[in-house]
């Protein structure tokens, strides 16, 4: 399969809406008891502010041989700024998504290669990304090229 990796268009949008979707819904299968339905979250998010917004940025793997999009990846760039931290020039990854049977051909890994290597030129001097706990092929990916942890968030249910 042959992919090339390029910047999302306005004319991308329904598509990338649809992988949104999709992405959303794995997430809500996976842990139902922790995430909204894809439904409800396509009302309230949409990846058209990303395709809108200057600090923002969407990528698209494309399998050439079909024309078909394979996955995308978004992310932004900002500074990071807390009260207890020096600010820092950051990026982040937003949603990570690959079609189920073209995972393990190294898309997600060139779409965030790719987002990174953007990030890099914008001057960002550390990348972010949350990935739930119940999400370890994530989790492996992103330790894989490079990522650690940085912060744990710890979760107790009261009721």
């Amino acid at each position: 399969m042959k992919v090339q990796i390029q910047a999302a268009q306005a004319q991308d949008l329904e598509q990338l809406d649809e992988f949104m979707f999709l992405l959303h819904q794995e997430h809500h299968e996976a842990c139902p008891e922790l995430f909204k339905t894809a439904e409800e979250i396509e009302q309230e998010k949409s990846i058209a502010r990303y395709l809108q917004s200057p600090d923002c940025l969407v990528y698209i793997a494309k399998d050439l041989d079909s024309g078909k999009f394979i996955g995308f990846v978004t992310g932004h760039f900002g500074e990071l700024i807390s009260t207890v931290s020096k600010p820092v020039p950051m990026g982040s990854i937003d949603e990570l998504y690959v079609l189920p049977e073209c995972r393990h051909l190294g898309v997600a890994n060139r779409l965030l290669k790719k987002i990174e290597q953007t990030l890099v030129d914008y001057g960002v001097q550390q990348l972010f990304v949350e990935v739930w706990d119940f999400n370890q092929t994530a989790k492996s990916l992103y330790n894989k090229l490079g990522y650690n942890t940085h912060i744990h968030w710890l979760r107790k249910s009261v009721i």
